[in-house]
């Protein structure tokens, strides 16, 4: 922790922010001073000034949820028992900021024309499927009234307490052709990188999964990759299966989903792996990733990733200004209030 004095004021924050984050994070916290308390929260035996304290927290949801969607959220979560994340209750928190930019859109009349606005293939939503036609932190669960069976572990086998992959946000849609479509949203506000492979870092690999063949050597013998070999995931199952959609494998040198593209390409894989499943009704699927317009630190490996999949249409970026700005003409009067409210809160 850092302690940055501005105008008079002391911070708390943490250490090595970008400028931007920097910023951001400072009128998080000025907003939370003006708008919910002025009382730091506690992590890790430490306070911080933009996480939310206890007081504030009240029946598993938070005052940084923007009070129309309070209601909805809680009736979501009944059908979708989703997991917050450990710091949901953080000013900074992207999984609040999805459900913030999000539910109030897709609990609004005119939702598919605001959608079809960011993706034109879409003709309108699919309210049958999933919970009326969206799913938060979606990992291929069952949403029925049974619920997901005892054990599944997803469609990429990766599902447990404790790992898996999930898209922070599941839209299904019909296409122009009455085609039954499912839309994956990963949704970034001041993070610097996605999510790397927890198999490159873990203390039981052995010689054999080595990180450094290339992506044509991993699929040849996909044992060198510890997650397929140890956690049985079926990432390069699946990725096999869709070889053509990896047109840059070949030239890279070493596996290319150490990094931050390890998410990308789990979220496509996703999808991909829903897609070829029979027993589930979706025909296509594709990815977006929705980051903030002056989060600039993500754009490195989201074109490495367009370059290895040769710019697929399958994998878009939006920003969230997009998304406001698209609800601001569609959606009329109803969504006024909240469109400011979003703007000011997220600095858009």
């Amino acid at each position: 922790m850092t302690t940055l004095t501005i105008d008079g004021k002391d911070y708390r924050l943490p250490e090595h922010l970008t400028d931007w984050q920097q910023s951001l994070y400072v009128h998080l916290i000025n907003w939370k001073w003006q708008h919910i308390t002025e009382e730091p929260g506690v992590a890790r035996g430490r306070e911080y000034d933009a996480i939310l304290p206890e007081a504030c927290l009240r029946d598993g949801t938070s005052p940084l949820l923007y009070p129309g969607i309070a209601k909805a959220f809680a009736r979501h979560r009944e059908k979708n028992p989703l997991r917050l994340h450990l710091y949901f209750h953080h000013m900074a928190s992207s999984q609040a900021a999805t459900v913030n930019l999000f539910l109030p859109i897709l609990q609004h009349r005119d939702a598919h024309a605001i959608l079809r606005a960011l993706k034109p293939d879409l003709f309108k939503l699919a309210k049958a499927q999933l919970d009326n036609g969206f799913c938060l932190e979606y990992w291929g669960q069952d949403l029925s009234a049974e619920g997901p069976r005892p054990g599944d572990r997803g469609p990429l086998n990766d599902k447990s307490q404790a790992a898996g992959t999930d898209a922070d946000l599941a839209i299904a849609y019909y296409n122009h052709d009455g085609e039954l479509c499912l839309w994956l949203i990963e949704h970034k506000l001041t993070e610097k990188e996605f999510t790397d492979c927890g198999g490159f870092r873990s203390k039981g690999r052995k010689p054999k999964h080595d990180c450094s063949k290339g992506f044509g050597a991993i699929l040849r013998d996909k044992s060198i990759c510890y997650y397929h070999d140890v956690n049985k995931y079926r990432y390069w199952d699946i990725t096999g299966a869709h070889r053509s959609l990896f047109v840059g494998g070949a030239s890279t040198a070493s596996c290319p989903f150490r990094g931050g593209m390890n998410q990308l390409w789990r979220n496509q894989l996703l999808g991909l792996a829903i897609e070829r499943d029979k027993k589930r009704p979706f025909q296509h699927s594709t990815l977006s990733v929705v980051r903030h317009p002056a989060n600039t630190s993500l754009e490195r490996t989201l074109k490495q990733y367009k370059n290895l999949i040769g710019d697929d249409p399958r994998f878009t970026v939006l920003t969230s200004a997009d998304v406001v700005r698209a609800a601001e003409e569609f959606g009329g009067a109803d969504l006024r209030d909240w469109v400011g409210w979003y703007r000011e809160l997220y600095m858009l």
